[in-house]
């Protein structure tokens, strides 16, 4: 039983890091010219949230993060950029989000055919 239960939160955590990892995967692909600011507020994370989700996708080889500096103001920026091992991740997450959505679809109309 505590076997099964320890299972289940470690499925559970490893979903979420997912789901974490797809949205901000998103987000770089719509606007990879978001600071990370602006990407932790439009996500509703915390900057050392997507910190770190950043760092994961990076060491995993999803993300490129690229250094700039404008000559006139001195200002540095970074830029995101999705790599191809990155598109092929996201690609996988959508369809095991889009197969976990249908599976719940179709709990519930079994569900509710029983009532």
């Amino acid at each position: 039983m505590l076997y099964s239960s320890i299972i289940e939160q470690y499925i559970s955590l490893y979903m979420k890091d997912n789901q974490d990892h797809f949205n901000v995967l998103r987000k770089i692909q719509k606007k990879p010219e978001s600071s990370q600011r602006e990407m932790a507020e439009d996500l509703g994370f915390s900057l050392g949230k997507l910190n770190y989700c950043l760092k994961e996708l990076q060491n995993k080889g999803l993300v490129k993060i690229k250094n700039f500096q404008q000559k006139k103001n001195k200002i540095k920026y970074m830029q995101y950029v999705i790599t191809p091992k990155g598109i092929a991740e996201r690609t996988k997450l959508t369809i095991n989000f889009m197969k976990r959505k249908m599976k719940e679809y179709d709990e519930l109309k079994k569900e509710l055919k029983g009532k």
